[in-house]
């Protein structure tokens, strides 16, 4: 059996920032529901700090958590400690990675897709997605939202595609 796809479901503010103090940097409610949508019926992979962010599995979801203490267990989690593993693991065809920093650095070399959230803004924040060659993906989507009511910056859908 063909290992799965490995997609990256992230949201990126301008200065990289994708995140702050174990959580999210703001608040986009559009973001909120198009992970949901992107990522129900899959399995899930994320490093410990994003489980404990999180504290809890995603309902519809299988969640690995790719750590490198072997004696960490999560309930409601799978422990994974490579990434080979955590593909060996995955149901369906896509592994989606949904952080942290280390996890999509990790996972970036073989990411056949990126779901990237573009956020207009420059907030402070204490973790930043990895820098990537973009000349290595071709974009397919973009849908750019004005800020609405319950989110705090505008945004883009981006979906981006290995070239192959």
């Amino acid at each position: 059996m063909a290992a799965p796809d490995i997609a990256l479901v992230v949201a990126v503010a301008r200065n990289g920032v994708i995140g702050r103090d174990n959580g999210l940097a703001w608040h986009i409610s559009g973001d909120l529901k198009r992970f949901k949508a992107l990522t129900m019926g899959t399995t899930l992979l994320m490093g410990r700090k994003t489980w404990d962010s999180i504290g809890r599995p995603l309902p519809g979801r299988r969640s690995l958590v790719l750590t490198r203490d072997r004696a960490f267990r999560a309930e409601g989690a799978e422990t994974v400690h490579d990434l080979d593993a955590a593909r060996a693991l995955a149901t369906g065809d896509r592994l989606m990675v949904v952080g942290g920093a280390e996890i999509y650095a990790l996972a970036l070399p073989l990411a056949d897709r990126i779901h990237l959230t573009e956020v207009e803004a420059e907030p402070e924040g204490d973790v930043r997605f990895p820098s990537f060659d973009r000349g290595a993906f071709r974009e397919v989507l973009r849908e750019a939202h004005p800020a609405g009511p319950r989110d705090d910056y505008p945004y883009a859908f981006v979906d981006l595609e290995r070239l192959r």
